[in-house]
């Protein structure tokens, strides 16, 4: 049966919509098979530019206000830097004073008092005289300690957020240049055509579509996809088949039909969608709603924070469109596609991932 759109979906125009839909249809059914005619290629790439015009636009978005955090953050720690070095000043004096007492032996009367007690009471006070003085002393040395590493920490906070503000300006530059030269191309590519007016309308449309219908399908499938891998480790432990053991070797072995099974028992959403193992890609593709998604990418062990099998998506295209890399970075950002297998058994790490003939292979072994 059929999923409703989200309610905001139906702020769309019905002739708006309608519109777009003969575009998308129009591409759609060759996008993916045979190359599209000229005419039809160059206003399937025009839109295209579009859309990555305003996916980088967002991403150009995202990283000023991450700029505009970390600037903030800086300012704060600059602030608590210079109220820590006033008070580190203010120690140095103390510290300072009781380095100068032992070194020019001004506390050489407290042995001397030690040495020379007439009665046992007498050296139990000059004991207590000589623990008060000498647990001030060592306060008065550890707090000065302890403010200078804070201090010292905090340059080092400081230059490591300068450094990542260096780079984040630095790909904020890069994504403006990409949108400059993206609209340079278009409007050069409009500016000889007499269906311009007609395309920019199409692009606008496209973009409404998008933003108000596409990306929230996209989040659909990769929400549903990141839930069902947490799940996934138990799965695989309740599959005795899929495990093979030799030894101290392990390897899992999840066939495509498997995995897609596993997927729709999981969420109805993966009922008209469906993964494929081709040549080290994962290809996962599906139709839902006139909305037609393809995703492909590859897994690679990464053991920084942990060891894990992660996912990266190196394409993906909405109606035959293609995202560009902004949007799939900000997804992989967003959903956890990752595998864990320490959540199968707590003493396994991967070692490989190979993903051929329709079928997923990972080869683990034991911690050491």
């Amino acid at each position: 049966m059929p999923l409703t759109l989200p309610a905001k979906r139906n702020r769309i125009s019905v002739a708006a919509t309608a519109m777009l839909v003969v575009v998308l249809l129009l591409f759609q059914s060759s996008a993916w098979a045979e190359p599209l005619p000229v005419d039809e290629a160059d206003i399937h790439s025009l839109l295209e530019k579009s859309l990555s015009v305003v996916e980088i636009d967002k991403e150009i978005a995202r990283i000023g206000e991450q700029k505009e955090q970390l600037t903030l953050t800086m300012t704060e720690t600059e602030k608590q830097l210079m109220l820590q070095e006033q008070q580190i000043s203010d120690k140095q004096d103390e510290a300072g004073s009781v380095l100068r007492a032992y070194y020019m032996g001004e506390r050489d009367f407290l042995l001397s008092a030690l040495l020379s007690f007439d009665s046992l009471s007498e050296l139990f006070q000059m004991l207590d005289y000589a623990e008060i003085i000498l647990t001030h002393d060592k306060h008065t040395l550890n707090t000065y300690v302890e403010q200078y590493r804070k201090v010292k920490e905090g340059y080092t906070q400081l230059e490591t957020r300068q450094d990542e503000l260096i780079a984040i300006e630095e790909q904020l530059r890069t994504q403006r240049e990409r949108v400059l030269a993206l609209e340079k191309q278009l409007d050069e590519e409009l500016s000889g055509r007499s269906d311009a007016d007609r395309i920019r309308i199409l692009m606008k449309e496209l973009t409404s579509y998008w933003e108000t219908a596409g990306i929230d399908e996209v989040k659909q499938y990769f929400r549903a996809l990141s839930k069902a891998m947490r799940k996934l480790p138990s799965w695989v432990q309740d599959n005795k088949e899929l495990l093979e053991i030799k030894g101290f070797q392990y390897t899992i072995r999840v066939p495509e039909d498997d995995l897609n099974s596993f997927l729709r028992e999981q969420n109805d959403i993966f009922n008209n969608f469906a993964f494929e193992f081709v040549d080290g890609k994962v290809i996962a593709q599906g139709k839902r709603d006139n909305m037609e998604i393809k995703i492909s990418g590859h897994y690679t062990i990464e053991n920084d924070p942990k060891n894990a099998i992660l996912f990266h998506v190196d394409e993906l295209l909405f109606n035959g469109f293609t995202l560009p890399d902004t949007t799939r970075s900000a997804l992989e950002e967003e959903f956890d596609l990752g595998f864990y297998p320490d959540l199968i058994v707590s003493f396994l790490k991967a070692n490989s991932v190979e993903m051929k003939d329709g079928e997923l292979t990972i080869k683990l072994s034991l911690k050491l």
